[in-house]
């Protein structure tokens, strides 16, 4: 029940209410929805969230090769880049899984649907990444590509909310 449909039914049941009458019962408080049970200890969620580290401290290693580099000179090679975009590839598929098992269960929290955008937004930033012409766009994307590695992770291991 929204809080607009809460101050009508008061203000109905303060209306209706007549100083001579006998008190009736209490008007029914409505329970807020109980926090939907934590993923963060189940195998699929725990591999998604050790993955996701692993590729985090790549990205950030990535990014220390760059420092001190002229932010204008052409991008650099980035060793074992074919690997790391492999596992980004992975990791996306078991994000859009994870998406996929929260909607069967019938989910209705947000999870469901930051890992679909997570699933869908990693291989974009793999491309940035790739496409970077300069020092400066490359340190740019494996930013971004750092931060959304460490959304992926606070997503499935911070304690889940009551939908509002």
């Amino acid at each position: 029940m929204s809080c607009d449909a809460v101050a009508v039914s008061a203000l109905l049941w303060f209306a209706a209410y007549s100083p001579g009458q006998a008190a009736g019962p209490a008007p029914a408080v409505q329970q807020q929805p109980a926090a939907p049970a934590s993923v963060a200890g189940e195998p699929l969620f725990q591999d998604i969230v050790k993955r996701a580290r692993q590729l985090k401290a790549e990205a950030e290693s990535y990014r220390k090769t760059l420092a001190g580099a002229d932010t204008a000179a052409t991008a650099k090679p980035l060793k074992g880049f074919d690997a790391f975009s492999g596992k980004i590839g992975e990791l996306s598929s078991l994000d859009m899984k994870g998406h996929l098992t929260l909607k069967a269960r019938g989910a209705v929290d947000d999870l469901k649907c930051i890992l679909r955008g997570i699933s869908q937004d990693l291989p974009e930033k793999l491309t940035a990444v790739g496409a970077a012409k300069t020092i400066k766009d490359q340190d740019l994307a494996l930013r971004d590509m750092v931060y959304l590695l460490n959304d992926n992770i606070e997503v499935i291991t911070a304690p889940p909310q009551p939908a509002a």
